[in-house]
């Protein structure tokens, strides 16, 4: 796997977080969304993970935007406030 330029690392970790809060405000679970996303539950726990930083292809993103019914570039540019416990 190639290495994420240190500029980029925070860029990954905010639209792992994006895609996970889109998910939780859809009501889905992880083991639904990596489904229709085609890809493992274990991977998309690595992509949501803020602690994990985990790099994936273009289509790995069209999938989850397909998956989540937004268009990719609206998860590139999207923030999510942090949900209220």
């Amino acid at each position: 796997m190639k290495e994420v330029e240190f500029s980029n690392r925070d860029r990954f970790i905010e639209l792992g977080l994006t895609i996970a809060a889109l998910r939780k405000r859809k009501g889905m679970s992880q083991e639904q969304l990596a489904e229709r996303a085609r890809i493992s539950r274990s991977f998309l726990s690595t992509i949501e993970a803020p602690n994990i930083l985990r790099p994936f292809s273009v289509e790995v993103l069209y999938n989850i935007a397909d998956a989540l019914e937004v268009r990719a570039g609206d998860l590139l540019n999207s923030s999510f406030p942090a949900e209220k416990k």
